[in-house]
């Protein structure tokens, strides 16, 4: 899966229901490429969730709204609230955990 060039609207992540990590990055970043395998495991247990890999970049409006400042970082989100980020997992663990932060009650 790779990294969207076109963006969801910050008011349609706000407005989302449910759980959703929004994973962002580029195609060409050797971080994102070394996490992707570690994040795609850590969503294998959740699959409730939605999965968003966004394109960021300078002018990316999106990963401004969130100050996303390194890649990969994954913003997990429950009903349009953030309640945790990775940056740059080292395990998919540490995915796991963030996901569990919004899946959980």
């Amino acid at each position: 899966m790779t990294y969207e060039t076109t963006q969801p609207e910050r008011s349609a992540i706000d407005a989302a229901s449910g759980v959703t990590a929004l994973d962002f990055g580029t195609n060409w970043c050797g971080y994102c490429r070394a996490g992707e395998p570690l994040i795609d495991a850590a969503l294998k247990d959740y699959p409730q969730a939605k999965h968003i890999k966004v394109e960021d970049g300078p002018g990316r409006p999106l990963g401004r709204s969130f100050r996303i400042k390194l890649w990969p970082t994954v913003v997990v989100l429950k009903d349009g609230v953030e309640v945790a980020r990775v940056t740059r997992p080292a395990d998919a663990d540490e995915v796991k955990n963030a996901l569990a932060k919004a899946a959980n009650p």
